[in-house]
């Protein structure tokens, strides 16, 4: 196998098991994401990604969840047409390339040293696009973000794999940072992580879990320039069609039992 060796553990490698997935919805006929760059990189990565377990509904799932995060940055650009677009914890998502921003947009991705060296290694450079190589956790990389800029932060398959304190830190330290904008990201309630952990995708990786939010108003208490606008299902109707019987059984029963709705969705807010 040739192509670019990666050498990944825990929390770092699950970014190989989302690519994969959204590499395998892709080459559906009926791919929702059409996320060919996502697929390239896979062809060019020297990993045994069958170590993963992807199946059809994972794959298809992530591909649900890329989708409408793009739609809210895609919103939001719409709106604000010389904003900033931080996208923390990126890993190899190709989500710059899938929306193809305009050129009055400057767009941060923020990872590891490690995750930004492959990515440059994998995907193109373009104008307006700048990598950041750090921990979101760690407070100095904000001043290479400008601050006077409407600015939307997107988390993708991130937030869980923080501390809660660790987190809210961070959303404190962005909305402190930036002048105003939105913050839109995956969260999963209690019973959610406990799902998560049981996966058997997840556990190849090693990686363990810790956040979980109940309400959405917990942020605002904990980060007080936050305002909760909305929380979007993970799942609607439609896209139940796209998976297996049981994924469409679990996807129609959600629609009825509040805990389940709670499980994974997106939360949109604004400051």
């Amino acid at each position: 196998m040739a192509g670019e060796k990666v050498n990944l553990t825990g929390a770092k490698e699950t970014l190989l098991l989302t690519l994969y997935g959204k590499a395998l919805e892709s080459r559906l006929p009926n791919s929702l994401l059409r996320d060919y760059f996502a697929d390239e990189a896979v062809r060019n990565i020297d990993y045994d990604f069958s170590r993963l377990k992807v199946d059809n509904n994972l794959g298809v799932g992530l591909a649900i969840r890329a989708k409408t995060l793009d739609v809210c940055v895609q919103d939001f650009l719409a709106r604000n047409p010389d904003a900033i677009v931080l996208h923390l914890g990126c890993g190899l998502d190709t989500r710059i390339f899938r929306i193809d921003p305009p050129a009055g947009v400057d767009w941060f991705d923020v990872d590891y040293p490690e995750v930004i060296d492959l990515r440059r290694k994998l995907y193109p450079v373009r104008d307006h696009y700048h990598l950041i190589a750090s921990s979101v956790t760690e407070p100095g990389w904000l001043n290479k973000v400008p601050r006077d800029r409407p600015a939307i932060v997107v988390a993708e398959g991130l937030t869980p794999y923080l501390g809660a304190e660790e987190g809210q830190q961070l959303f404190s330290r962005l909305v402190g940072h930036l002048s105003s904008g939105e913050l839109v990201f995956d969260a999963y309630s209690r019973l959610g992580l406990k799902i998560i952990r049981l996966n058997s995708s997840f556990r190849a990786t090693g990686a363990e879990v810790h956040w979980s939010i109940e309400n959405p108003h917990e942020l605002e208490r904990a980060v007080p320039k936050l305002r909760f606008v909305e929380d979007i299902p993970a799942y609607k109707p439609e896209h139940a069609a796209r998976m297996r019987w049981f994924a469409k059984l679990f996807v129609r029963l959600w629609k009825y039992i509040p805990a389940l709705r709670k499980i994974g969705r997106l939360l949109r807010y604004r400051f």
